[in-house]
């Protein structure tokens, strides 16, 4: 089994279990502590696979497929946490797409002839990966606001 795939599994795995765990609904507490638990699993595979290869990068991609689906099927009771909830579906969404297409891109440079086309066909994947790392950036600075907005109003008493 390679390392790569070996996390994978790790990481469905235990966003699994998590999810299991917690999936009764219960108050504002447990229910903040569910949401940063599934948001935290996905941070961390972007944090693991920062630079990596094409075909890894299409794994994160499809990792953040599932990552978004676990935050979208948690059950929220809270509005303010629904809302949470719903803006991280977004941003993992979002991130996932732009992941995919910067491989995808990047995966084209690889097949690229030393010829007039080739040359094309690189400057056209350098643009879409250029355009994938900046909308990856700016929804990353989002994910950071939402995450400070999220811990401040989950440490507030009840």
């Amino acid at each position: 089994m390679s390392i790569s795939h070996k996390y994978t599994v790790i990481a469905f795995v235990s966003l699994s279990i998590a999810l299991f765990i917690t999936s009764c609904n219960g108050n504002k507490v447990s229910q903040c502590q569910r949401l940063i638990r599934v948001v935290n699993a996905g941070t961390s595979l972007i944090d693991k696979n920062k630079g990596t290869q094409v075909i890894t990068s299409l794994q994160l991609s499809k990792d953040l497929e599932f990552v978004t689906k676990s935050i979208g099927e948690l059950k929220l009771t809270d509005p303010k946490l629904k809302e949470f909830q719903s803006s991280f579906v977004k941003i993992f969404q979002n991130l996932s797409e732009a992941i995919a297409k910067a491989a995808r891109a990047l995966g084209a440079t690889k097949t690229a002839e030393a010829s007039a086309s080739g040359r094309e066909k690189i400057e056209k994947a350098r643009a879409e990966i250029d355009s994938a790392l900046t909308a990856a950036t700016t929804v990353g600075k989002q994910s950071d606001t939402l995450v400070n907005e999220m811990n401040k109003y989950c440490s507030q008493p009840e």
